[in-house]
């Protein structure tokens, strides 16, 4: 029985084998960026809010958790309520999608689309979310009985927007992120921030800045300068939050889970590792976790890690 003779390769038969090589290829390329881009576990990084009761989470990127968080911090430091926060939060939902762009309609810039022309300050003051934050709160406090407002005429009453309905449509989503940043909501917000810029950012020094500027000088008193952190290894700074000064046990404990939820927000560009507080750890390399239960987590401290 004589042997067939191969099969001569087709051109269909050749570039079928180029498309399996080079599909191969893409593959090796998408699971070596998925490993170096993600080193705290699974997925892409970002950062998830659960709901109260049931209900989707809200997934948003680090970037824009760490804006939301300023947004909150500078309505901390100036005593606002919640809901002062939740109008913000929406209408930089609506106006720039929580990113912190140097473009927009004509001469707009920033979180909140804040024009120069308009005398809202100049295009880089207002690219400075605490500064354009808080000239959004300047504006909102004016208004008479803003709380009790619907959102969506609060905040055009300051935005004077060509939209004016585009607001509503973001409230449900702002109340759930504004419920975790003013800590209502203990270990509502977690951060998978994946891969840090090799740039020289994060460590203690620059986090203490970071706390003091977005939530005011008396968020570290003198004695918290360095911070012990007895429960975290490390470069760390500790921030206390219960104290007679501050109120009552939970008033303090909103205190603390608002630190912490700010923490964990920009723990991608502050190099932060770990933050933990109230009988729960959040970890970096660990952070597809979430928020685990850690013994001797303090109550009286929020205590963050740095890498260095």
């Amino acid at each position: 029985m004589s042997e067939r003779a191969p099969t001569p390769r087709t051109p269909r038969r050749r570039r079928a084998l180029r498309l399996a090589a080079a599909c191969t290829v893409l593959l090796g390329l998408a699971g070596y960026l998925f490993v170096r881009h993600d080193p705290g576990g699974t997925g892409q990084a970002r950062c998830t809010v659960t709901p109260e009761g049931s209900g989707d989470p809200y997934v948003i990127e680090p970037q824009q958790a760490a804006n939301a968080s300023t947004i909150q911090a500078v309505a901390s430091a100036r005593g606002l309520p919640e809901r002062a926060v939740t109008i913000a939060l929406a209408t930089a939902m609506q106006e720039s999608a929580l990113r912190n762009i140097d473009y927009g309609d004509r001469d707009s810039v920033g979180l909140f689309q804040q024009r120069p022309s308009q005398g809202w300050g100049t295009a880089e003051q207002i690219m400075d979310p605490v500064y354009s934050a808080g000239k959004f709160y300047d504006h909102l406090v004016e208004i008479p009985g803003y709380s009790r407002l619907p959102l969506t005429v609060a905040a055009q009453r300051v935005q004077r927007s060509g939209f004016p309905d585009a607001y509503a449509k973001h409230e449900s989503r702002a109340a759930m992120l504004a419920a975790a940043l003013t800590g209502r909501r203990a270990a509502a917000l977690n951060c998978v921030p994946g891969q840090r810029a090799a740039d020289g950012t994060g460590g203690p020094g620059q986090v203490r800045q970071r706390l003091v500027r977005e939530f005011g000088a008396d968020v570290l008193p003198d004695a918290a300068g360095t911070g012990g952190g007895r429960s975290a290894p490390g470069p760390v700074v500790s921030v206390p939050v219960r104290s007679p000064a501050r109120g009552t046990a939970e008033e303090a404990g909103r205190r603390g889970w608002e630190v912490a939820h700010w923490a964990v927000a920009h723990s991608l560009e502050l190099g932060i590792e770990r933050v933990s507080y109230g009988g729960r750890v959040w970890e970096a390399g660990r952070a597809v976790e979430g928020w685990r239960p850690a013994e001797g987590a303090s109550r009286d401290e929020v205590v963050i890690s740095t890498v260095r």
